[in-house]
């Protein structure tokens, strides 16, 4: 490829990504999640070492437990402590820009021109944008599809660059507890593909052998196993759920996947039976759970790239004459540049009325009142949704519940809040059970609000447009 091509390539990649990176820099930050694993980050800098038991509930309180993305929360926390919000999104948008750069590729080695690369990569942009959230899955997305290219290359008979699959290993188990599709991956390719089996097996089994290169060695493997077993996370976490086909992105989705099917039924181009197969498993993946499916909008790129006509690729991406390479490069450059504009810290300078960078249900008021008011007898009782956020912000006050449901959590405490959240009979005999003084509750929650505002054993000590504060009014001993 000739420096003219290399430019208008480049053009069209930062076409692609505009958007998508528009739309991760205006994503607020969720309360759920990503504050947590702040916490956690700044706690194994402190000790020195990743905990082995939580200290972070009051229910839970010395249990053992594998944070499995120990790693990913050491990174978030030093974003955060140098550079505060702002840095954090700078981080959340290379990671979603890298990730879409990397279909990009992977989309035009699969036979897509510039032009066709660039509307797949934004449709699977799209599709897959409800997966965004500032968690530790972000940056396990580059590393799927830079292993993904790798086999690809591996199929062609492209051995270079194979053993980079082993240090990918290493990282991912350390980065995120999704680590195992890498060798859902390897293992397809090992057993259907068409390259050097021998020399993919060397690498597999030595890339297995890292993963153990970890804090709790063997039982992270463990862990893996135990949050797909767990009936609580269905319970309390509907991205586990099966997704519908509500809301344009999922509409996309689905619309995609429709028209993917006489797509393959017609096509005359060959796919590898690897490829199908990779395809087949995350379709699965995607239709199993809202929480895998942007997986499945990968393969859903690089499949079409594949069975889409040569006649239907020429005419979408004729031969463009480059007169002014250097013009394309700036120009993609400005593309790509364009959106730290609108980046939290900037564009308050400049945007009356910018949206916020946290999501407007953040408690975060609720906490600074609280951090304001020791005084105040725990034990805890919180929205779960609130749970991570107080962990970041009141590490002296344990939480009851938060959204580590597939860490520490049992199916029996999850059933044990669904009935207290909905203010079932004996809700006030279970928080007592469990010396419960204090209750953040949130305003999604009226059935529990309207019964304790009734109760005589509750008085109101906060409220806001987001959380309320009781505290019991004779505490319990």
């Amino acid at each position: 490829m000739n420096r003219a091509s290399r430019s208008y390539d480049f053009l069209w990649l930062g076409l692609t990504l505009l958007p998508l990176l528009l739309i991760a820099v205006l994503l607020p930050i969720q309360p759920h999640d990503y504050w947590w694993y702040l916490r956690l980050g700044r706690d194994i800098l402190t000790s020195g070492a990743v905990p082995a038991v939580d200290a972070y509930s009051s229910t839970r309180a010395g249990q053992p437990l594998v944070y499995q993305s120990w790693a990913s929360a050491v990174i978030f926390h030093l974003v955060y402590q140098f550079g505060g919000i702002p840095l954090t999104f700078l981080l959340l948008a290379a990671l979603i820009g890298s990730t879409y750069a990397l279909l990009w590729v992977l989309v035009r080695r699969c036979g897509a021109g510039p032009r066709l690369a660039a509307l797949l990569a934004l449709l699977a942009g799209l599709a897959g944008g409800n997966n965004w959230s500032a968690r530790p899955q972000l940056i396990a997305y580059p590393l799927f599809l830079l292993a993904l290219w790798l086999l690809f290359k591996w199929q062609d008979h492209e051995h270079k660059f194979l053993w980079l699959l082993v240090p990918i290993g290493l990282l991912w188990a350390n980065l995120h507890g999704s680590f195992p599709l890498l060798f859902i991956l390897l293992g397809a390719a090992v057993v259907f593909g068409n390259g050097d089996r021998k020399r993919l097996l060397t690498v597999t089994a030595v890339a297995i052998a890292v993963t153990l290169i970890n804090p709790r060695g063997i039982a992270l493997w463990g862990s893996i196993v135990d949050t797909f077993l767990s009936p609580g996370i269905r319970d309390l976490s509907p991205e586990w759920l099966p997704p519908i086909n509500q809301g344009w992105g999922m509409n996309l989705f689905f619309a995609w996947l429709i028209l993917l099917i006489p797509l393959a039924s017609f096509s005359r181009r060959f796919v590898t039976t690897f490829e199908w197969l990779a395809f087949l498993i995350f379709l699965w993946f995607s239709l199993s759970g809202l929480r895998y499916m942007i997986w499945g909008t990968f393969l859903l790129a690089v499949m079409t790239a594949r069975l889409i006509p040569d006649s239907i690729t020429q005419r979408f991406d004729r031969p463009v004459e480059t007169r002014l390479p250097a013009g394309n490069y700036v120009l993609g450059s400005a593309l790509l540049l364009l959106p730290l504009l609108i980046m939290p810290g900037v564009r308050e300078r400049w945007w009356q009325g910018a949206p916020p960078a946290l999501d407007p249900h953040t408690p975060a008021a609720a906490a600074a009142w609280l951090a304001d008011h020791p005084e105040i007898p725990g034990t805890m009782w919180n929205d779960v949704v609130f749970g991570s956020y107080l962990i970041h912000a009141l590490p002296e006050r344990p939480v009851w519940i938060d959204t580590r449901i597939q860490v520490i959590y049992t199916t029996e405490q999850a059933e044990r809040y669904l009935a207290v959240q909905s203010a079932r009979p004996g809700w006030e005999d279970l928080l007592e059970q469990q010396g419960v003084n204090l209750l953040v509750l949130a305003h999604t929650q009226p059935a529990l609000v309207e019964a304790v505002e009734e109760s005589d054993r509750w008085c109101q000590r906060y409220q806001d447009d987001v959380a309320l504060i009781f505290s019991r009014c004779e505490p319990l001993p």
